[in-house]
């Protein structure tokens, strides 16, 4: 609450855009740097105090290695259960387990918010969403809410768990986190196709998967 953030003046550095899953690891590594120096300064002047205890503590900080051109990167693994109709081939997603390793997980709430969030445009992606374009004139013909279909709340898996392992890594990030923002979605059409095929024989390489391609 005592962090204040200056926004749309010209006047400021350039910040990165807030996609691609660094918002967290690039931002909240500055917010943590500008407070590490005001707590350094702040020892600067109680150490001058006579009255705390403080005053003849010393530190040594160890040499930090020069770091070579790496980068952090999020994993996350995918289990989905389906129920395929026999004569319509309709599917539905009944159960889904993702589990998550983005590092230090700074807000529990919202990254679980995010990966439903995640699951449920997979979801899409998977089984429903299909931009038709017409070749004569280069146009999308379903380019509405009533002919692009997206998942709606009956779309929604019952049950949906998210494990997040919670391991910090610090290693470029002093707070230990990394990205969450795709990696929700990544793999999760790929854990329904594997899901289709272990309840129908039928391997479906090309999305969505719509009940023509199963029956």
């Amino acid at each position: 609450s005592k962090v204040h953030f200056e926004l749309g003046d010209a006047a400021l550095p350039p910040a990165p855009g807030q996609f691609g899953s660094h918002t967290v690891a690039s931002v909240g590594a500055a917010v943590h740097e500008a407070c590490t120096v005001l707590r350094q300064q702040l020892d600067a002047i109680v150490a001058t105090t006579p009255a705390n205890p403080l005053r003849e503590a010393t530190r040594e900080a160890p040499e930090i290695p020069e770091q070579g051109p790496q980068s952090s990167k999020s994993f996350a693994a995918h289990f989905v259960e389906v129920r395929v109709h026999a004569r319509t081939g309709e599917v539905r997603v009944t159960r889904v387990v993702s589990a998550i390793d983005a590092g230090r997980i700074m807000n529990p709430s919202t990254a679980r918010s995010q990966v439903y969030g995640a699951i449920t445009w997979g979801l899409g992606l998977a089984l429903m969403e299909d931009a038709v374009l017409d070749h004569r004139f280069g146009r999308i013909t379903n380019a509405d809410l009533a002919n692009y279909h997206v998942p709606v709340n009956a779309d929604i898996p019952p049950a949906i768990d998210v494990i997040f392992i919670d391991k910090p890594d610090t290693y470029l990030d002093p707070m230990g986190a990394k990205g969450l923002g795709e990696i929700g979605i990544v793999g999760f059409s790929a854990a329904i196709a594997n899901a289709v095929f272990h309840a129908t024989g039928k391997r479906v390489r090309e999305l969505p998967i719509t009940p023509d391609k199963l029956l």
